[in-house]
Order: C-alpha cells, then structure tokens, then sequence
C-alpha cells in the first residue's frame, strides 16, 4: 500500500478532481439505484390487478419530508385514482426514464473528471520520471541499459497511471453503490439478505486464491519487456554491425527469445486475470439461483410477507450487487500490475545523482586567469585512472593532451564540466574549486566538441541553435560560416531548415563535426573542450575541420585531445600522459629534442583515445 499510496501523491492537488467526482458519483449511485425499487410497483401494476382496486380506494397519507419512496407512492395512489392501471403505468415508466437520464449524466461527468485525472498524474508522473533522469550524473548511464530506462518511462508510467486511477475510480464509486443495494435489500427482507450474504466470504476466497501470484509475474513482466525494448535500441543503432558481421539471425534469435518469455508471462497472468470474472459471475449466478429457490419456497408456502412484486425487485437488486463486488475483484487482480510497474518508476524517481550543487554554490559568469589541475586522482572502482595529476591551463592558451590509451586523457577532460568528481585533489578556475560553482553556470563557459558528431533528429538550424531561444538566422548562419558549414549547408534541399535524419545519417562524418563545431560557435563560450574531433575524418574533411577548430579557438581558452599532428603541433603547451601520469610537458618542439614518449607517439603517428 506504500507504495499505492506514493503513487497517489503526484495526482495532486487530488480534492480538485475527488471532491467533484465523489459527488457525481453518489448522484448517479443514488439515481440509478432509484430503478430498482420502482420494479415493485411496476410489478404490482401490470400484474397483480386487486393490489391497485385496493390501492385506488383506500386513503394513503401525506409522507414525512425525507420518505423518497413514500412520495413515490403517494403520487402512483393519486394516478391510480384519477387515471386508473395505465396512467399509474406510464407515470412509472416516465419516472424510470427520468431517472435514468439523469443518472448517466452524472455518470458521464464522472467519467470525464476521472479521466482527467488520470492524464493529470500520467503528466505528473512522467514529467518527474524524466526531469530525475535528466538530472542524472553521466556515471549512471554507463551502468544502466537505456532500454530499460525508456521502458521505465514510456510503457510502465502508462500501466501505472491505468490501474492506480481505475482503482481510485472503484474505491470511490463501487462500496457506496454497494451499500445503497444492501440497504435496498435489507429494506426488502432482512432475514432473506442475510442468508444471501453468508456466500460472500466464499466468493472473495476463491477469488484471491486465483489473483495470488499475479503481483509476481507483473513484475517478471516489466523487466522481461524493459530487456526487450533494449535489444530493439541496441539493435537499431548497431545494425550497419550486425549485418556487416552476419549476425542477423544472431539478433533475431535473441530479440525473439526474449519476445516468447515475455509472451508466456503475459499469457499466464491472462489466464489468471480472466478466470476472475467468469468465476465471479458463475458464484453470482449460483447465489441467484439460489436465492430464487429459497425465497419462491417462502412465498408458495406463505412464510415471507413478500409479494410478486417485491421478490423480483429483490432479486434484480441482488443481481446487481455482484456488479460492483466484480469489479473490486477485478480491480485488485489488476492492481499488482500497476504496482509492480510503479515500483520500477518510484526506483527510476528515487535515483540520486552522485553530483549534486552545494547549497550555497556560486555563479561563475565571466573566466579571467585560468584553469588549474591540482593532485586531481581519479580511480573506475578499482581501476585508478589518474594520479597525482598537475598542470595549469593559462586563459588564451591552448593545451593538448596526448598519449597511448588508456592514459586517462577523455577522464581528465570530463572533470571540468563537473561530470564527475576526482576521488582527490581538486581542479581550480580563476583560484576557485569548481564544486563551489553551480553546474548550470560552470558548464555555461565551457564549448564541447566531442569524437562523436551528437546530433538530433531535427532541422539544421535547431541543431545549431541547439538549447538556445531568440536566435536568429544570421547568427545561426555566422557560427556556421567560422565553422566552414553554410557553403555545404545552402546546397541541401531546404538549406538550413533541411532535416539531417537520425543522429545525423543524411550527412557526411565531416559535415556532421562542422555543424558540432558550429553549435559550439554559437555559444560564444570562453573555453573550449575538444576530445578527437578530427579522429575519424578522411583528410580532406579534416582539413576542412581543422580550419573550422582553428577559426573555434581563436582567443579562447582551449584543451584538446587529439592523435593527429596536424591538431596539436601548434598547441602552447602539450601534456603527454601515460598510465594515469604526466610523463612529459611542453611546446611541439621542446618535447620532440626530448626524445620521449611523445617523440616515439609522433614517430608512430598513433594518438589513440
């Protein structure tokens, strides 16, 4: 129930839709429930003639105010005395008429406010899901599998806001409808109820008997699924792989094992879901029949004061109690699925980044002296990667990084934006620990432009305007022009509205980094982060790129990783590092009458990341 009830919590502000549908409901309980007692003088009118002479000539006194079915009687005397069988007739079918129209009017308006509702928590819930994901340290998305975390936030938040909302729906409309037919009965005959109800308990025990082990399998089946939306992810991303490999019946094999375990699971819990009903509705029928038998032996033995009329009108009642008892059933057969979901979701939500911003963090808005590494050690669980790591990176200069992989290089450069935090040490900016800063202003310094081209399924301008607002053209298209893009850019088909595919396939490996290079333009930052970006480039591309990161660094501030000559030869200060260690430092020419490790990486012409 915890975790029900913490589910419940993002349908708030719930009394804006509870208030309004407890009271819809109970008018269409009270109005639809209205039908059943009219049964008896219904009865009593068609077919049972000496019960209206006799009502047409006796006196039948004014009820008390709160007395509904007295007044109904009252009135039906009056149309039997002036307008005799028939006009008592069509004012009781008039009546049920009226009730029922207005009774389906509160139910629709109670329909809407539960269905609105449901989309205001499916909004709440799945608004928190991905605002925490958002918010998540990069260290968390290398540990989990990002079909998982989809299937988290697409299918197991919509299982969860169906059965959660039509749950709340049944416990708010279905006791009370409930008991309103009880109290009709008892009214009817108390001691004919209560021999009714004695089948009950047995009824609710068979049926939790059946819906035992579906909070188990619910569970089974979310994570089966959640593996399945992963190897579709993995799959399509990787198939260019796969089919250069023939590994095609290898994924399908795969896909489709996991397809068959999920199809079991749901095909059990069916089985055990759907037998619910039937079984229910048989019980019912069984308690029906015989009700009918024990209350007909009443009657053709003139024990019960019960006449025609009201027999029926008894059993119609009791025919619909099983309603409302079926549909709590049913209600917590499914339940378990949406709690096994929301487990899931509230696991995803409770997920705290590792990297959070000090309370009292500052805002960092301009960058004046430099960038400072100071005995920063940084270890993959047992793994250290860094060691004792020194250096400084003066404002206007531009510091590459190479040697072997492995040497720690892309883990260093991950450190200034706050992606992750050394273990020791601390890296410094004008004199100030990073960690004091707050991420969002850190970050809003700094232009990154990565090995991989990460681009979004959209037009060319938004991702070069990428997370910006009010940007116009012409500075979209003067980033584009430093970042040697618009010629190639003007000669697609709608030039910068043309929309470039997923992750960017309509264009060229060297295309695709120029309109990176462009997006980092665009946001002017004082310090650029460049990790390869020429790596996997033919040559023309890459001189192509090459003018385009050398126009990017102008007066900035830069650090650079890269394995070619042509990118670092002209850096100010170049910081071989190996295993984890800065083994040598200095300009192109000082470290290669070193005749070290950067002369033999030259020699090699080998910079791997």
């Amino acid at each position: 129930m915890k975790t029900y009830f913490r589910l419940l919590s993002f349908a708030k502000p719930i009394e804006k839709f509870a208030i309004p549908y407890i009271l819809y409901t109970l008018l269409f309980v009270l109005f639809s429930s209205m039908i059943y007692p009219l049964l008896i003088p219904l009865m009593n009118t068609l077919f049972i003639a000496d019960s209206c002479k006799v009502a047409a000539h006796e006196v039948v006194k004014r009820p008390g105010f709160m007395d509904v079915t007295g007044w109904f009687n009252y009135y039906m005397h009056g149309f039997i005395k002036s307008q005799g069988q028939w006009g008592a007739l069509k004012f009781i079918c008039g009546t049920i008429i009226v009730t029922m129209v207005v009774g389906n009017l509160f139910r629709y308006l109670g329909a809407r406010t539960m269905e609105n509702l449901r989309l205001h928590t499916l909004l709440n819930l799945r608004r928190s899901v991905f605002n925490n994901v958002m918010d998540m340290h990069l260290g968390y998305f290398n540990n989990q599998r990002k079909g998982d975390i989809i299937s988290k936030i697409a299918s197991d938040v919509q299982v969860v806001q169906f059965s959660v909302t039509a749950t709340l729906q049944v416990i708010f409309k279905e006791p009370f409808q409930m008991i309103v037919f009880l109290v009709l009965l008892f009214k009817i005959s108390i001691s004919l109820t209560l021999g009714s109800l004695l089948v009950v308990p047995v009824s609710a025990f068979i049926i939790s008997k059946i819906v035992k082990k579906l909070k188990s399998q619910a569970v089974a089946a979310q994570q089966t699924y959640g593996n399945m939306i992963s190897y579709l992810d993995e799959s399509l991303q990787g198939v260019r792989i796969i089919k250069a490999f023939n590994a095609t019946d290898f994924i399908k094999t795969r896909f489709n094992a996991e397809n068959v375990r999920y199809s079991k699971i749901l095909r059990s819990m069916a089985k055990r879901q759907q037998s619910a009903s039937p079984v229910s509705e048989t019980l019912a029928i069984i308690m029906i029949s015989c009700i009918v038998l024990y209350g007909g032996f009443l009657i053709l033995n003139k024990r019960t004061e019960l006449d025609g009329g009201q027999f029926i009108a008894y059993i119609a009642i009791f025919s619909q109690l099983m309603r409302p008892a079926k549909a709590i059933s049913d209600s917590f057969s499914n339940i378990h699925s949406g709690i096994a979901a929301g487990e899931r979701v509230l696991a995803l939500i409770d997920e705290k980044p590792e990297i959070k911003d000090k309370p009292d963090a500052l805002e960092i808005k301009e960058f004046n002296k430099g960038i400072e590494f100071k005995n920063v050690s940084f270890a993959y669980g047992e793994r250290q990667v860094l060691n004792n790591v020194n250096f400084t990176i003066p404002k206007g200069k531009t510091v590459a990084l190479v040697g072997p992989s492995g040497g720690g290089k892309s883990t260093l450069m991950d450190l200034v934006p706050h992606f992750m935090e050394p273990q020791s040490g601390e890296i410094l900016i004008d004199g100030e620990n990073i960690n004091n800063y707050t991420s969002h202003s850190l970050r809003s310094l700094l232009g990154v432009v990565n090995q991989e081209s990460i681009l979004f399924n959209d037009s060319i301008f938004n991702n070069i305007a990428f997370g910006k607002t009010n940007i116009t053209k012409d500075d979209v298209i003067a980033a584009a022009k430093i970042a040697n893009a618009h010629n190639f850019i003007i000669e697609t088909e709608k030039g910068y509205e043309t929309n470039i595919g997923d992750r960017g396939t309509k264009l060229s490996g060297g295309q695709r980094q120029r309109i990176c290079i462009a997006r980092a333009v665009l946001n002017n930052p004082p310090i650029m982060l460049l990790d390869e970006a020429t790596s996997a480039l033919d040559t023309e591309s890459e001189k192509l790129v090459q003018d385009a990161l050398n126009n990017l660094m102008k007066n900035r501030t830069s650090l650079i990783i890269a394995h070619r000559l042509s990118t670092i030869q002209n850096a100010d200060i170049i910081i071989v590092l190996e295993n984890g260690q800065i083994v040598e430092q200095g300009n192109h020419l000082e470290l290669l009458e070193n005749n070290g490790l950067y002369r033999k990486l030259i020699d090699m012409q080998t910079f791997a990341g």
